[in-house]
């Protein structure tokens, strides 16, 4: 299973961050909500938006709310 980070994080006037995400063609669906049901789990991503290729790698936006004080590194959202 690969996933990469499919950019930075992208901040927005509203109360949450996100955090995007690319799941390759060769993932499982059950494995890719595996992992993402793991990272939801402990680090406190929802996911918010799913995107599929034709080449079956999906596109995958994770959402948590801003906490106050010191933003993480973006290397967390991994």
């Amino acid at each position: 299973m690969t996933v990469e980070d499919a950019g930075s994080w992208q901040w927005t006037r509203d109360e949450y961050e996100y955090c995007p995400l690319r799941i390759d063609g060769g993932t499982s669906r059950s494995a890719a909500a595996v992992m993402l049901s793991v990272r939801a789990e402990f680090t406190g991503w929802e996911l918010a938006h799913v995107l599929r290729y034709p080449d079956g790698s999906r596109r995958v936006t994770l959402r948590r709310r801003r906490s106050p004080g010191p933003s993480p590194a973006p290397a967390l959202c991994l």
